[in-house]
């Protein structure tokens, strides 16, 4: 490692090397914990529109503070020492990111009212002052190559170039490669750890300082291994999503169901033993109108197209009670896949999988081809907006049979589904039937789970109860809900141009609903 020194007896060429090395590899890191941060916060916010804005906002206001502080700095202190101590600081609050965020993750899920409050103090508390810390360190090394060349314009462009080019390599490896190869914990801690090492040479004539780096790398580290903080909640963390399976009592029952958690949420939950037990009740709703819809020997022999995979909860049950049927599933992630089968007693051995965005195999899938399709994609609160749109639901149309199915969960607020009425216009554009199924309407205000039907035929009552299994009840309350709130005509059609998807659903984003 070489060392940098103040004064005459410094190489320039060698020295302004080593500050484009600091600038590079320091801007790369505040981008690698920029893409972490989404990741990092999806088992306690989820991922969303407003949780990006969050962390790209923050971020932003503290490498803006950072870069002013710079500048005075620079002004006064141009030394080396100042350097080392600015890549200390920024390692060190690196590393106390995965410590804070045990501590304020209880207090902020406590006291805070609604997810966009949540999102901006988890981002705040945590990534401000290491973003702040890191927007030092340009101006200021800036300033002191300048200090030992002439060529102002060229070391000033070089520098900012390789600043942007730092920015862009912390993206791209994150996202593409860091995330999947090593999890969130182990590349704050990497992060954090280069940054205090490329701190050493600047102090290295200051044993002191170095002694104090030290004593507070280890503090931080031995607290935050005390709280856990290095401790990955994912079973496995993928490009998409962090994978939990917990075991959870299903009191209805009165026995134990294995349930999988894709980033905050649980998406569905599979009895080990009874595979055609349907605990999740919009799961159980779907399935309930599949075997409404058709009669038991067009079900024989159906052919049943699920978009969206996770706990291949419903594939496993349709399966099961229809051995004869084609059952096909689309899932984006691998990784859910292969935990729904290594973890959740699930066989896709007679199932056709593909892996892949929904809508681009869609278009791929031949006409006419599929009895029902089941759209279980809608993951929370994120919401794929090309697999809301006028456009794809014409897909879906094109591959359906002439009286085929179409099926489609939501989550959404009651009792002015903004989204949920959406969708719902959105779908009068290429089917005759459109309806709207929830259980008996809560008391209050709050979240709930809508099913959506589409389809060219009518043969559903007003009421629909369970066949089998827990004992629920869905109504057909379509009329009852256009009617409610927000009127018909100021509800737009979602398009490929436009799906305000946040805005509709903004309620559960600012208020108690959506937590």
């Amino acid at each position: 490692m070489m060392e940098i020194k103040n004064g005459a007896d410094r190489s320039p060429i060698r020295t302004s090397i080593w500050y484009g090395t600091v600038v590079f590899v320091s801007s790369a890191c505040l981008l690698v914990l920029e893409i972490v941060a989404g990741r990092l916060l999806a088992p306690y916010i989820g991922v969303s529109l407003y949780t990006w804005t969050s962390i790209i906002g923050v971020i932003l206001a503290g490498m803006a503070l950072g870069n002013w502080l710079g500048g005075k700095l620079a002004d006064e202190y141009a030394e080396d020492w100042v350097v080392g101590a600015v890549l200390a600081g920024s390692g060190i609050s690196s590393l106390g990111i995965l410590l804070v965020l045990m501590i304020v993750a209880p207090w902020v899920q406590a006291i805070v009212t609604n997810l966009l409050a949540a999102s901006f103090l988890f981002v705040s508390v945590l990534f401000f002052i290491p973003a702040m810390f890191l927007g030092v360190i340009t101006p200021l090394v800036i300033t002191m190559n300048l200090a030992i060349s002439d060529a102002t314009g060229r070391v000033i462009g070089r520098l900012h170039a390789l600043a942007a080019l730092g920015s862009i390599t912390g993206t791209f490896i994150t996202g593409y490669w860091l995330v999947q190869w090593f999890g969130t914990r182990a590349i704050v801690i990497s992060t954090g750890l280069v940054l205090v090492t490329m701190a050493v040479p600047f102090l290295r004539r200051r044993v002191g300082s170095l002694l104090m780096i030290a004593a507070g790398v280890v503090l931080v580290i031995a607290l935050g291994v005390a709280a856990k903080g290095f401790v990955n909640p994912c079973d496995v963390e993928s490009r998409y999503y962090c994978i939990r399976v917990i075991e959870e009592d299903i009191e209805q029952i009165g026995d134990a169901g294995m349930s999988l958690v894709l980033d905050h949420m649980t998406h569905s939950t599979n009895h080990q033993s009874q595979p055609d037990s349907l605990l999740t009740p919009y799961v159980q709703a779907m399935d309930e109108l599949i075997h409404r819809y058709f009669d038991s020997s067009r079900l024989q022999r159906s052919t049943i197209l699920f978009a969206g995979g996770g706990a291949y909860t419903h594939p496993r049950a349709f399966r099961t009670l229809y051995p004869d049927a084609e059952v096909t599933v689309v899932e984006l992630d691998p990784e859910v896949s292969a935990t729904a089968i290594e973890r959740m007693s699930v066989d896709t051995s007679e199932m056709t999988v593909i892996h892949g965005d929904v809508g681009r195999v869609i278009g791929t899938l031949p006409s006419d081809r599929y009895d029902a399709v089941v759209l279980d994609v809608f993951h929370d609160l994120a919401i794929p907006y090309h697999l809301a749109t006028r456009e794809f639901f014409g897909m879906v149309a094109r591959i359906l049979a002439a009286e085929g199915l179409f099926l489609i969960n939501v989550v959404d607020v009651f009792p002015d589904p903004r989204l949920a009425k959406a969708l719902i216009k959105t779908l009068d554009s290429h089917f005759s039937h459109v309806d709207l199924w929830m259980e008996r309407p809560p008391e209050k205000e709050g979240r709930l789970a809508y099913v959506l039907t589409a389809g060219n035929s009518q043969s559903f009552p007003d009421r629909i109860s369970a066949r089998k299994g827990i004992a629920r009840t869905w109504y057909r309350l379509t009329d009852a809900v256009a009617a409610t709130g927000t009127p018909m005509q100021a509800i737009p059609e979602l398009t490929s141009d436009y799906a305000p998807v946040e805005r509709l659903l903004s309620t559960l984003f600012t208020t108690p609903s959506g937590l």
